[in-house]
């Protein structure tokens, strides 16, 4: 039986709730999900720019990644959690150039996308993701 690990980093926003910024257990790292915070300050940044959000949330995401053992080459998953549909044009573009970008191996991360509230208002999106770490 493998052990399950909360993975924590100052490289991304320390959780605000009652839950750990990812877990991995074997081979699985589960990140929970990410919105556009600094992780020194803890400010939410770019206030109705959902593309630098975007790129802010998925740095968040990749550094969690990295936190366990993974690089984000290793994401298999990620969902992303939009506010407005007349968003997701904006936060595409961004998202394909991060995700292209950081992934060496040209195979892409499925992905899901939703149109949802999210818990804070100044929150565009939201992204969490799914790696496997290689043993």
């Amino acid at each position: 039986m493998t052990t399950k690990t909360r993975i924590s980093t100052d490289a991304a926003p320390a959780p605000a709730h009652t839950f750990s910024q990812g877990v991995r257990k074997g081979p699985f790292v589960q990140v929970s999900g990410q919105g556009p915070v600094d992780p020194v300050t803890n400010e939410y940044l770019f206030p109705g720019d959902v593309a630098a959000q975007t790129t802010r949330t998925l740095e968040n995401v990749k550094a969690i990644v990295e936190a366990s053992g993974a690089t984000f080459d290793d994401v298999v998953m990620l969902r992303v959690y939009l506010t407005k549909r007349e968003d997701f044009a904006t936060m595409n573009d961004a998202y394909g150039a991060f995700v292209e970008a950081n992934t060496p191996s040209g195979i892409l991360p499925s992905r899901t996308t939703v149109f949802t509230g999210l818990p804070r208002e100044e929150m565009l999106v939201e992204i969490d993701g799914i790696a496997i770490v290689e043993a």
